[in-house]
């Protein structure tokens, strides 16, 4: 992996996006670009038969639950941006909630000390928040699904997989040795994803017959089943037995919401992205909002001037994400204020061009109007030119570590993306407010950002989404700006090395093997600070609309083995 991404590395270092490490893949009618290759080759048969792209969403959503089970999921929850043909938007949030029974504290001492190795938020029956991917599926297909293909035949190719097997990936094998002891405490966990402690090697088979299942069930009866017959009988129940607080009540009670998506601007083109309860579209918008007034063009995309403004524009966006953002069914978000141009020149003037801020001197603005990591994203553009950008997740690598036993999925462990202490950092050592507190059906704030970027004549230029936790908006925001200000082709954008700031901690976050000792050096020589670890940071899928042909421009991320597959 290290040796892949040191060529791709190499490649777009030469200093222009004309050395292309590799092109998009391209395709005349419809395209699907994903983390894993089966499911994107799903989605693409699913649109040969007559389904839009609504309806290959759907189907490649059931098989990454069983193809990508550290992020793909049943048991877990996430966001689904759609254009349709017509220019028509809509988001629909089926981000998981808390629980009834969940409280503000539930995870601090009586003193409102965080309980120290308890893990309660992060591991285990209390870390999962009530899942919402299968109503959010249910609900994108009724109302915006071409009506072609049933329910049943869209989860059958899913279905199929899980009982029938598929072979497992080295990256796959990797990730269930690497994950053994969070899985290895469930039994269900333990023997489904380690063959109670034979562990799967790549190239074997890996068949999930609960998972089957569950599956079936919800072919013949519905998607309520997994909210109010068997499946839902089965979570509430291994529940209860573990000190889990989703009832079957909660399960009942769960439902989507249809959201208005955020819309703003960057040198002419327009920005749409996801509202809160992610923060994803807010900060992203704002971040381009403060480097409009920067002169990116002339900047190397992989020199210390440039790094140091995106680094700036991060550090005060991430600022006022931890101080304003959470749900905006239960708190006032000033949403309009954050993206407003006039609220973005007054972050830039703050900006020392040739020094580093100190976040601890960098609190949040003051924006106006008030208004009432590990993760998967896919994309998919069908032949009449709907689209979907679709990031859910199960919030860790594998959730909570929990299958519930006889339903075959895992659970999310999303209660630590509520902030369990303010101030106090989480999983991904973002620190957030008293807005994002715990409280029952409560969305935890999320950081995903799927995207649509529109031309000066409204149509569509393309559309981006990742994983990655905090890191998500920013790798966006890297893509966008790549592809507008260093004129890179869709995959050359996702493939560049990324960094990542989010205030606090006060560091530096970049690549392996992406970032050059001079630039680092440069960099540091203006007061920055670089973690120690370099790390891997997303698994950008996106698809570009060539201008004048209307061809599908496929891009999947270099840095793990997704494909973008079109027809």
């Amino acid at each position: 992996m290290k040796l892949k991404f040191f060529l791709l590395f190499l490649c777009v270092s030469v200093g222009t996006a004309g050395a292309a490490w590799r092109d998009p893949v391209r395709a005349p009618h419809g395209m699907v670009a994903s983390t894993d290759r089966i499911a994107s080759q799903i989605g693409v048969e699913v649109m040969k038969r007559g389904g839009n792209a609504v309806d290959a969403s759907v189907a490649v959503a059931f098989a990454l639950a069983v193809t990508y089970p550290a992020a793909g999921n049943l048991g877990g929850g996430g966001f689904l941006l759609l254009r349709r043909h017509d220019g028509s938007t809509t988001a629909i949030d089926y981000r998981e909630t808390a629980p009834a029974a969940a409280t503000r504290d539930m995870f601090l001492l009586p003193n409102g000390d965080k309980i120290k190795g308890d893990g309660s938020s992060t591991i285990g029956y209390r870390a999962a928040g009530v899942p919402g991917t299968v109503a959010g599926m249910a609900f994108a297909l009724k109302q915006y699904g071409s009506g072609k293909l049933s329910w049943s035949q869209l989860l059958e190719p899913a279905r199929k997989l899980a009982a029938e097997g598929f072979v497992v990936t080295h990256r796959l094998e990797g990730m269930l040795q690497d994950n053994q002891s969070l899985l290895s405490p469930y039994a269900d966990s333990r023997r489904i994803f380690l063959r109670d402690g034979k562990l799967y090697r790549e190239g074997e088979l890996l068949r999930q017959p609960d998972l089957a299942a569950t599956l079936g069930r919800l072919q013949k009866k519905g998607p309520r089943e997994f909210y109010e017959g068997e499946t839902a009988r089965l979570l509430a129940d291994d529940m209860q037995r573990h000190g889990g607080l989703i009832s079957r009540d909660d399960l009942r009670r769960y439902t989507p919401k249809e959201r208005e998506p955020l819309r703003g601007s960057y040198r002419g083109f327009e920005i749409i992205s996801m509202p809160p309860p992610s923060s994803g579209g807010a900060v992203l918008i704002e971040m381009l909002n403060i480097l409009e007034g920067f002169d990116l063009k002339k900047l190397n995309p992989l020199s210390s001037d440039y790094y140091h403004l995106l680094i700036e524009a991060m550090r005060r966006a991430y600022a006022d994400r931890a101080e304003y953002m959470g749900d905006t069914d239960f708190v006032r978000v000033p949403i309009s204020g954050l993206i407003d141009k006039a609220y973005a020149e007054r972050q830039r003037s703050s900006i020392n061009l040739e020094r580093a801020s100190a976040s601890s001197e960098i609190s949040a603005g003051k924006p106006a109007g008030y208004e009432a990591t590990q993760t998967t994203h896919f994309t998919v553009v069908d032949a009449q030119g709907n689209a979907v950008a679709n990031t859910y997740t199960l919030n860790g690598w594998f959730g909570s570590g929990v299958v519930a036993k006889g339903t075959g999925f895992l659970l999310n462990n999303e209660m630590d993306d509520f902030t369990t202490k303010a101030g106090a950092p989480n999983l991904y050592g973002v620190v957030q407010s008293e807005r994002n507190a715990v409280a029952p059906q409560k969305r935890p704030l999320s950081s995903m950002t799927p995207t649509f970027v529109l031309r000066q004549d409204g149509s569509l230029f393309f559309t981006v989404g990742s994983p990655g936790g905090t890191t998500i908006t920013n790798t966006v925001l890297q893509v966008i700006c790549n592809v507008i200000d260093h004129d890179m082709n869709l995959q050359q954008a996702i493939d560049a090395p990324h960094i990542h700031h989010q205030w606090l901690p006060d560091e530096v976050v970049y690549e392996p093997l992406g970032l050059s000792d001079d630039t680092r050096r440069a960099l540091e020589a203006r007061g920055h600070t670089f973690t120690t670890k370099p790390e891997n940071m997303s698994d950008a899928q996106g698809i570009m609309i060539e201008e004048k042909t209307g061809v599908r421009l496929g891009a999947s991320d270099a840095r793990y083995d997704g494909a973008a597959v079109g027809y």
